[in-house]
């Protein structure tokens, strides 16, 4: 165990996942790890935040009736001691693009702890389906080894590196563990965004069709984005930093000067 390293370690699948806790024995093993974690699966919820939350014993740790997000705040405010590092996964299923910066909820664990001005990591993991959906696939902890691999290494040595001098966070993505460990990439999110709806009666499905194709003969996304290297089979390493750019430019200036005008020469 690294001296005196301590993580906060959370996810969105559930505390009782098979991820969350291939990626405690993992951690376990380099730091201290203190568990906070949705009771339930809290999939695709974001950063969504909760007034007030249940909280219960659990033999990893802490296990919450609320969301990732909550599970950051309360780890940090409260129930851990003082983490260096906060970890979010190992996700079931990828987390990949731009667009899933603010849905996925183990991306957003990460997103609220850089707001605290921890580092962090999200790790999720690929996984080639089709129509069986994610959380009915039977996973032992030894397929998550390539997501544990890679993320106790960053674990031990990317602070001291300076790599969160740099970045907020990291959102990894890798692919199921196959024997000989797979090469990484450093990426940049997708820009990709294909979702679609169509009415069923008195309902409507949401199709979010970018998962419809990973072929890497087929798939748009160019060389250097997080998808492109999954879809290859390469660990996907992507650091960013919340919150997102904001982009100054002379025609917003101009509009609002125009509209600061209009309203001087308007009576209220």
């Amino acid at each position: 165990m690294s001296d005196g390293l301590e993580i906060l370690l959370t996810n969105d699948d559930g505390i009782d996942s098979v991820g969350i806790r291939a990626m405690y024995e993992a951690l376990s093993t380099v730091a201290e790890v203190t568990v906070v974690a949705p009771a339930d699966n809290k999939s695709a919820c974001g950063r969504s935040i909760s007034h007030e939350v249940d909280v219960f014993d659990h033999e990893l740790g802490y296990a919450l009736a609320g969301t990732p997000a909550d599970c950051v705040v309360a780890g940090l405010a409260e129930l851990a001691t003082d983490p260096d590092l906060v970890v979010a996964g190992c996700n079931r299923g990828a987390n990949l693009g731009e667009y899933v910066l603010g849905r996925s909820g183990t991306v957003s664990a990460a997103v609220e702890a850089a707001f605290f001005d921890v580092p962090a990591i999200a790790t999720s993991m690929y996984l080639d389906v089709d129509e069986t959906p994610l959380h009915d696939l039977e996973l032992t902890i030894a397929a998550f080894a390539e997501a544990t691999r890679v993320t106790t290494f960053l674990v031990e040595h990317a602070i001291d590196a300076g790599v969160f001098d740099h970045a907020g966070y990291l959102n990894i993505n890798v692919p199921v563990a196959d024997g000989a460990p797979a090469t990484t990439e450093i990426t940049r999110p997708s820009k990709r965004y294909e979702m679609d709806a169509e009415r069923n009666g008195d309902s409507l499905v949401l199709y979010d069709r970018i998962w419809e194709s990973m072929d890497p003969e087929t798939i748009p996304d160019p060389e250097g984005t997080d998808r492109r290297a999954v879809a290859e089979g390469r660990i996907s390493v992507s650091p960013l930093t919340p919150p997102h750019t904001t982009n100054h430019h002379e025609t917003l200036a101009e509009l609002v000067g125009i509209y600061e005008e209009t309203i001087a020469t308007t009576d209220v």
